[in-house]
């Protein structure tokens, strides 16, 4: 392993670290808004799974996704049994790091210098997390939160309306810091990139 690459490897390590880290400090500093129906939470948490996926790639954004929501599932377990905790917290904040999928676009675009796109793809990937994050957090309300429902509404209706509630503000908000941070921090780690492409060449 050469120098470079071992250094590269140091720092994705240390970024992993802090990302988390900064993770579990924003899902602490969460918020409740009248507008959520059974409590779920509002905060910035999301914002550093999504950068470590657009630095990384959606392969690490989802490693480092799972391993938040371990974190998450530590600061706020709501456990009913083993199926439903792997829906609810590493997979559903893995999926946020699928907005990975936009890495390489994101990348072109800061490097023709066309800021305004870039922060409309930041913007897009992700609200392309959230969107997925939705889906086991969907399926997890129609499975085992179906007596939640009240009486005489379709439980799929009750799970979509719950999760929404507070996934679309959040996501919103993320999306918006992302549209402003990504398109600032991610040509300052540019060196990183060339690293990563040369321990690979």
């Amino acid at each position: 392993m050469s120098t470079r690459s071992a250094s590269f490897r140091i720092h994705t390590i240390a970024e992993a670290g802090l990302c988390i880290a900064l993770f579990a400090v924003l899902q602490y500093l969460n918020i409740r808004l009248p507008i959520n129906i059974a409590g779920g939470t509002i905060s910035l948490s999301m914002v550093p799974i999504v950068l470590f996926a657009l630095l990384y790639g959606p392969g690490w954004g989802m490693v480092i996704g799972a391993l938040c929501g371990m974190i998450d599932l530590m600061l706020e377990p709501f456990i009913v049994n083993v199926f439903q905790v792997f829906l609810d917290y590493p997979l559903a904040f893995a999926a946020v790091g699928l907005s990975g999928l936009l890495a390489p676009l994101l990348r072109q675009l800061l490097a023709r210098n066309k800021k305004a796109f870039a922060a409309a793809c930041a913007f897009i990937a992700t609200l392309l997390g959230v969107s997925v994050r939705f889906i086991p957090h969907f399926i997890s309300g129609v499975i085992f939160f179906a007596s939640d429902a009240p009486k005489g509404q379709s439980v799929y209706l009750y799970s979509a309306g719950y999760n929404l509630s507070y996934l679309l503000p959040a996501g919103f908000v993320c999306a918006v810091v992302l549209a402003i941070a990504a398109p600032v921090i991610l040509p300052l780690l540019s060196q990183r990139y060339q690293v990563k492409a040369d321990s690979h060449a």
